[in-house]
C-alpha cells in the first residue's frame, strides 16, 4: 500500500450541506481534502494514471478535491476523507495485466455447434401439430 504523507494534502473544515437542524448551521463538521497530484511524492506512472482519469473531483490544475460530510463529527469526516484519498491512489497504482488474445480450441467449437444443433431440434419440436384424422 502506498503511503501518503500528511504534509502532501490539506484539510479544511467547512459547514456541511443538507438537513441536520441547528448543528449543521453552527458546526463546521464537513471536510475538504485537497491533494496536489503533481507536487506529491507519488511515482510518475501513478501521477499520470491519476491525471488521466475522467474524475470530476480532479481539477484542470491537477488538484484532487474530496468532500467528506457523511458523519456528524469532524474527526470521523477527516478519517473518511483520508481513507477515500488512499483508495483512489491505490486504485490508480494497480495495473491490470496485459491480456493476450487466444483462439478457441477445436473441441470447444464442436461443443458449441453440437449445442446449437440440439437446441434447434428442441425448437423444431415446438411446431404446429398436424391433424391426421
Amino acid at each position: 500500500m502506498l503511503e501518503i504523507a500528511a504534509h502532501e494534502y490539506t484539510l479544511t473544515a467547512i459547514r456541511a450541506q443538507g438537513a441536520g437542524g441547528q448543528n449543521v448551521n453552527k458546526v463546521s463538521s464537513a471536510i475538504h481534502l485537497r491533494f496536489d497530484i503533481q507536487a506529491s511524492s507519488l511515482s510518475e506512472a501513478v501521477k499520470a494514471r491519476l491525471l488521466s482519469r475522467k474524475d470530476q473531483r480532479i481539477s484542470a490544475e491537477g488538484v484532487l478535491v474530496i468532500k467528506a460530510q457523511q458523519y456528524r463529527t469532524q474527526e470521523a469526516n477527516k478519517r473518511d476523507a483520508i481513507a477515500r484519498l488512499h483508495a483512489i491512489v491505490e486504485a490508480a497504482s494497480h495495473v491490470n495485466p496485459v491480456r493476450h488474445a487466444t483462439r478457441p480450441t477445436l473441441a470447444s467449437k464442436k461443443r458449441r455447434v453440437t449445442g446449437k444443433l440440439l437446441r434447434g431440434v428442441v425448437k423444431q419440436g415446438r411446431g404446429k401439430v398436424l391433424d391426421e384424422a
